[in-house]
């Protein structure tokens, strides 16, 4: 019997064709490699991410950026700040209008508008809110079909099943009144919420301390667990005069309050939203304000899940907002007038997923993953390059893919502090400790740091008001600081590391060693820092004090244990920075406020710094306008502050950020937090970009199956083999 040996090989090429067939099939639609649910593919979702999980967002606790970046899109304060123009511009928001103040005198009677502070012992501000603005749907409005609350008098078996906020099936809304900003305010006195700015805040709303302190008794004396109905007190300062207009009086003249209006602690929140999460059982399910926020803003958090992903999406109530029609010069130019008049928010919902490390998060943006990037130091050279003319601009392969880069001056500082109350450091030990204080800040080379660890993103700073905030000044032959640094050839130059030890003999540490005992000098850095780049930088750091001859311990910690020790006034020397909250210089002079001291208000003031002079000079020029009078008044406090060294100062830090082509209306806002109402997608072009990004990679899968289908001939030749003989035999 003949045998035709090439036929036994026709099944198995046949199934290797049918298989590759198959694989390729699968290239038409979503990449595999994509995170997301192609059912999401071309959804119009906004990709970003966290890595920090937020520790509040109730307005009234919250007050870190982390934080910002959630309910600044979901609460409505009076006001905001315009999207495109600078300088920063208040437009009202919850508001109708940006509230004028009215000055009264101790009598309260009204007084001129150029009336001297002195004469103003009150400004009235009067607040009128948009009509017909709803809140997003949320139990706590639910009613029964007589019109009472469906959840405001839950049982323990009412909340059996219960877990998330989702799973109550009703919910309801209602109109944004005044009565609701006036809530929050008082809110700001509750015992048991507080507030980061309750201290600040209760200098000058009238009548705040005063119900704090009456709320403290009140808490104390009602039984555990009980919670304190705020709507049977008031703060004497603030006035509900209809259902759309309200009143808060501040003393003396404060024309920041203003920016304070801007702030989520001051949106409103209604007392629905008390009544039901202060209900049993639903601390004990994190079912609180702390976990899902109540708000009118255009977004509403519908998904809370730290250590995943947390969602916005759009509030369907939300109505009224458009896009601005102006800008500043050179907006139109760059397409950010495009959809002027056109109707917020333009994405329906944005997906935050946790990224913990940076690489990760790159190699997505890359991928068309992320909507948009900053860049770290690891991944610098790969997304930028200077120019001939040493300016910044996109790398060639950035710039074929499409991505655009915006670069900004942060209006935040970062400084090195150090503790005033320590007993080697600080104030106690006199000129000593303030020479220890200018060696070491002078020894630790900012302009280094900034080049090895930040790629040239800062500018070294000479006090602690950054560019673009009123009081700032140019780091020339005037406005240097001349404690540390030395004007030469033009250009600020730092003092020498001579001139630093020759500081620490004085202080009494000739060579880093104590002159009266010998032992070296050890100084104590706690840090909540962590990783391989955070290693290296506190190596540099190090190294740094130990070309003073100063031993330089480091204290790992985290971030809650660090604030526990700055409360507590424990730390020796710290990390810290400070992005503005409103374009002011009170807003980073109070940080070295003495009022402010951490370990005695819990006020900001991490140092404890405490300067008389420089107290006073504060509680002047924070009640003026901008110009000479106070500039001179502000270069007297920052003179101060350079002579006593409470901050190594730093620097002021840039911010460069990448975004994909289908991204539209991106523009760099310092101070506000709300800008995803403003930006749009074009998600068909990132589905396109998506599948030319990332291909899937068939040769591995083909190899195996080539290998697997060779690997079948010897047994196929040896199974021809056996039915030959057998067919022969069977001939025979």
């Amino acid at each position: 019997m003949a045998c035709n040996r090439s036929g036994s090989f026709l099944p198995i090429l046949a199934l290797t064709f049918v298989l590759i067939l198959a694989l390729t099939a699968g290239c038409g639609g979503s990449p595999w490699n994509d995170p997301y649910p192609a059912a999401d593919a071309g959804a119009n979702t906004l990709y970003t991410s966290f890595s920090e999980r937020p520790k509040h967002l109730d307005p009234v606790q919250s007050y870190a950026e982390n934080e910002f970046a959630f309910i600044a899109n979901i609460y409505q304060p009076p006001l905001q700040y315009h999207y495109l123009k600078r300088p920063y511009e208040l437009i009202p928001f919850g508001a109708t209008e940006v509230p004028r103040p009215v000055y009264l005198d101790a009598a309260g009677k009204p007084l001129p508008d150029s009336a001297p502070t002195e004469r103003v012992a009150y400004s009235e501000y009067v607040i009128h809110i948009k009509k017909g603005v709803k809140y997003q749907p949320h139990p706590a409005f639910a009613i029964d079909d007589s019109g009472k609350p469906r959840y405001h008098a839950l049982t323990a078996a009412d909340l059996r099943g219960i877990d998330t906020l989702s799973d109550f099936k009703y919910t309801g809304t209602r109109e944004l009144e005044a009565a609701d900003y006036v809530h929050q305010i008082k809110r700001l006195a509750h015992p048991r919420l507080h507030s980061p700015i309750l201290q600040l805040m209760g200098e000058y709303v009238v009548g705040l301390k005063e119900l704090a302190e009456q709320l403290t008794k009140v808490a104390a004396e009602l039984p555990q667990g009980a919670p304190v109905n705020l709507t049977q007190y008031a703060v004497s300062g603030v006035r509900l005069i209809d259902r759309h207009t309200y009143a808060v009086r501040v003393r003396g003249k404060y024309p920041q309050f203003a920016y304070w209006l801007a702030m989520p602690f001051f949106a409103p929140v209604p007392p629905e939203a008390d009544r039901f999460y202060e209900q049993p059982g639903m601390a004990q399910k994190n079912i609180t304000l702390d976990w899902y926020p109540v708000g009118t803003g255009p977004y509403m958090l519908t998904v809370n899940n730290p250590n995943r992903q947390m969602v916005l999406e759009r509030n369907p109530n939300y109505r009224g907002e458009t896009y601005p029609a102006e800008g500043e010069p050179g907006d139109a130019a760059a397409g950010l007038l495009a959809d002027a008049g056109k109707p917020l928010p333009f994405i329906d919902r944005v997906v935050f997923s946790l990224e913990k490390e940076q690489i990760p998060y790159w190699n997505k943006f890359l991928q068309g993953y992320y909507d948009a990037s900053g860049i770290g130091s690891d991944t610098f050279d790969q997304a930028v390059q200077f120019s001939g003319q040493g300016d910044i601009t996109l790398t060639e392969d950035m710039a074929a893919r499409g991505i655009r880069l915006q670069t900004s001056l942060a209006t935040s500082v970062a400084y090195l502090g150090f503790n005033m109350l320590d007993p080697l450091i600080g104030a106690a030990a006199g000129e000593r400790a303030r020479k220890l204080r200018l060696a070491v800040s002078i020894a630790v080379d900012q302009e280094e740091l900034i080049s090895i660890f930040r790629n040239g993103r800062g500018v070294p700073s000479h006090g602690p008001i950054p560019p673009g905030i009123f009081g700032y000044r140019d780091a020339d032959a005037t406005g240097i600081n001349p404690q540390v640094y030395e004007w030469n050839n033009s250009q600020p130059q730092r003092k020498s590391l001579e001139q630093a030890k020759k500081l620490l003999a004085e202080a009494g540490y000739p060579n880093g060693r104590d002159a009266k005992t010998g032992q070296p000098l050890l100084l104590h850095l706690d840090t909540t820092s962590s990783g391989a780049d955070s290693k290296a930088r506190l190596d540099w750091y190090i190294n740094q004090f130990a070309r003073l001859g100063v031993q330089l311990v480091i204290r790992a910690t985290d971030f809650n244990r660090l604030q526990d020790k700055l409360r507590r006034g424990t730390a020796q020397l710290y990390f810290l920075g400070w992005n503005a909250d409103y374009p002011d210089p009170e807003n980073f002079l109070f940080l070295l406020h003495g009022a402010q001291g951490r370990a005695q208000t819990q006020g900001e003031n991490a140092s404890n710094y405490k300067n008389p002079e420089f107290d006073l000079l504060f509680d002047r020029m924070k009640h003026m306008a901008n110009g000479p009078e106070r500039q001179a008044i502000i270069d007297r406090m920052v003179e101060l502050l350079r002579h006593d060294a409470p901050w190594v100062w730093s620097y002021f830090p840039k911010d460069y950020t990448l975004h994909h082509g289908w991204v539209f209306n991106r523009k760099p806002n310092q101070i506000a937090n709300n800008g995803l109402k403003y930006q749009r997608l074009d998600p068909a072009l990132r589905v396109q970009k998506r599948r030319e990004w990332n291909p899937p990679v068939l040769w591995p899968l083909v190899l195996i199956v080539v290998v697997l289908a060779l690997s079948a001939v010897p047994a196929v030749a040896a199974f021809r083999r056996r039915e030959r003989r057998t067919g022969t035999a069977v001939n025979t």
